[in-house]
């Protein structure tokens, strides 16, 4: 006897069905993500690192790189040459050798001036005067006030304008923020193992801690002694294709660049036998100013004078979202994409413990939702994973390989890293909050 399966309410066929879709639904993932690895690919002549990891969140990855490729080299008031150094300097301050090695072959790319990358002795006042503000929204966000603004767009020859400034501190934000997801995600290759005494406690205590009262510190994070290994520059995931393209174009780069690579004394070229590419090596010291300058715990500040950030008196959807996209055109979507991206990623933890996270990371940096019951964060995250977040969004530099903390043992790597891209973005949305609030003041004094 012959059975029909399909004129029946046959529960195997329709688990098949199911299985069929997710196993398609997956291939479609992938297809997507190793698009956006090519399309990175033929911009940069190469797929960095970053982008490798984020690939498992194809449609983070998407609106990742269109906001970063608006920034660095779509139409903009800054030069490029302006706008990688910017990134540089935003880099150093968390020490971050990959992204300052990065944007360095790429500052040279566009035309910049070998000197420059001699450190900030060599730049124009106008970009040693972005020190100040780079400084503040890398370690303590609260800080950042009108002052600041004022003191760049004052008149003079080297003062900035105010579409020049904002398209800078969107730069900042990015950089810093990235720098977090590089450490946290072990992503950088080759750290600069430098002397660094943070100001304040170690990272274990914050506002929300004080408020619920949980107000141990634990021992303060040792810095590996093993760096992390070299990683491969393009993932398996990508087509082979890719590999092909990838090395062709670099050595066509290579022949290019020969003459004037070796008038470059700043930088160190390394040929690496299994990738083919070139690797700039710059010490990102060069680029600071006051080392010592860092992170203090905002709940433990001495200054009466720094209230609590309230969302409800600024906000990036009533705010920041219309003032940066009015001063940078189109900026804001994209920010907004980014925002909403990372939020929407499927999470198998549910929504609560996404909130949870970047409440907590606002939380340390000052922000504070009225209409957030804070006890959540201490009934959802455990205090392991609070040091993890803590580490990675306020100590990056101090986190060169984060030891993973137990709950995250049976986690998948995807989920690991949803988790780095919600630190990422939350402390970037903090920081253009600060930046842009001080704006606003400027704007209306």
């Amino acid at each position: 006897m012959i059975i029909c399966t399909k004129k029946m309410d046959y529960p195997l066929g329709t688990q098949c069905q199911r299985v069929q879709k997710q196993v398609m639904k997956v291939n479609a993932e992938k297809e997507r993500a190793s698009l956006w690895c090519m399309k990175a690919l033929a911009s940069r002549g190469c797929v960095d690192a970053v982008s490798q990891q984020m690939a498992s969140h194809p449609q983070y990855l998407e609106s990742f790189l269109r906001t970063q490729h608006y920034i660095l080299h779509m139409d903009g008031p800054l030069p490029l040459q302006y706008r990688h150094y910017i990134a540089i300097m935003a880099a150093a301050r968390h020490h971050c050798g990959y992204l300052v090695s990065l944007h360095s072959a790429q500052f040279l790319r566009v035309g910049g001036d070998p000197l420059w990358l001699q450190g900030l002795e060599a730049v124009p006042p106008r970009l040693q005067h972005l020190d100040q503000l780079n400084k503040v929204l890398a370690h303590q966000p609260w800080l950042t006030a009108r002052s600041h603004i004022q003191a760049l767009l004052k008149t003079g020859e080297q003062c900035w304008s105010l579409a020049e400034l904002v398209q800078a501190v969107v730069l900042l934000a990015h950089c810093h923020s990235l720098c977090s997801f590089v450490f946290g995600s072990g992503t950088d290759p080759d750290p600069v193992p430098l002397p660094r005494a943070p100001n304040g406690t170690p990272p274990g205590y914050c506002l929300c801690d004080a408020a619920n009262g949980n107000v141990s510190v634990p021992p303060p994070l040792t810095t590996p002694s093993e760096h992390t290994p070299r990683r491969r520059s393009l993932d398996s995931s990508c087509e082979i294709v890719c590999l092909k393209e990838r090395i062709k174009k670099s050595q066509e780069e290579k022949e290019r660049r020969g003459e004037r690579l070796l008038h470059t004394q700043t930088l160190q070229h390394t040929d690496v036998e299994d990738k083919e590419e070139m690797i700039y090596s710059a010490d990102p010291s060069r680029f600071i100013t006051d080392p010592d300058f860092g992170y203090q715990e905002f709940a433990r500040r001495e200054e009466e004078h720094f209230q609590v950030f309230r969302v409800q008196d600024y906000s990036w959807e009533d705010h920041g979202f219309s003032l940066v996209n009015r001063l940078y055109s189109d900026i804001g979507h994209l920010l907004d994409d980014r925002f909403r991206s990372v939020t929407a990623l499927p999470s198998s933890h549910g929504p609560d413990l996404k909130r949870a996270i970047w409440n907590y990371i606002h939380c340390m940096l000052g922000i504070r939702y009225d209409d957030y019951d804070y006890g959540e964060v201490n009934q959802l995250l455990e205090k392991e994973l609070k040091l993890y977040i803590k580490s990675v969004a306020c100590y990056p530099d101090a986190t060169k390989t984060p030891l993973c903390p137990l709950p995250w043992a049976p986690l998948k790597p995807s989920e690991r890293i949803h988790v780095n891209l919600l630190i990422m973005e939350a402390r970037l949305q903090a920081e253009l909050l600060y930046a842009l609030r001080a704006i606003t003041q400027y704007m209306i004094a």
